[in-house]
């Protein structure tokens, strides 16, 4: 098997062949730093949909310097790091898509907090992400007709 690269477009073949959610446990266990948040997610049924292209102005972050995030950065580790991963997406990295919970009408970032607000400030206007959400895929179907697996 040859070594995964962790693109949009490896997520795409990886939703076509229904394996999506295989794909982002594989990520957030390897380059995506971020075991403790695939264990929880395996903790009951997800539903999934993507990777999709969408405004990132849709988006919400959890994780940042301001005061009201879910997980507070320090304002010089936050810059530090919007850096680094402008300076990579400037040079043509071809960045996984986001992680992105859907919960009572609004997406909010679980994983992917940095590479937005670096796209953010690079004045991209859309992203690539794979949507989940704990209840009911029908609560996805908005989104639908924008998956790059259909």
């Amino acid at each position: 098997m040859l070594p995964m690269k962790f693109t949009t477009e490896e997520a795409i073949l990886f939703s076509k062949n229904g394996c999506i959610e295989e794909w982002v446990h594989i990520f957030l266990k390897t380059i995506g730093n971020n075991p403790p948040f695939s264990d929880g997610l395996k903790l009951q049924k997800r539903y999934w949909l993507g990777p999709i292209l969408l405004s990132i102005n849709e988006l919400q972050r959890c994780c940042g310097p301001e005061e009201n995030m879910e997980y507070h950065n320090p304002l010089d580790d936050w810059e530090k790091r919007i850096g680094k991963l402008s300076d990579l997406i400037q040079k043509g990295w071809e960045y996984p898509p986001l992680i992105v919970q859907h919960h009572e009408g609004k997406l909010i970032i679980s994983d992917g907090n940095g590479r937005h607000e670096a796209l953010k400030r690079l004045n991209h206007k859309n992203c690539w992400v794979i949507l989940w959400d704990s209840d009911n895929l029908s609560n996805l179907s908005r989104w639908s007709q924008l998956d790059g697996s259909l």
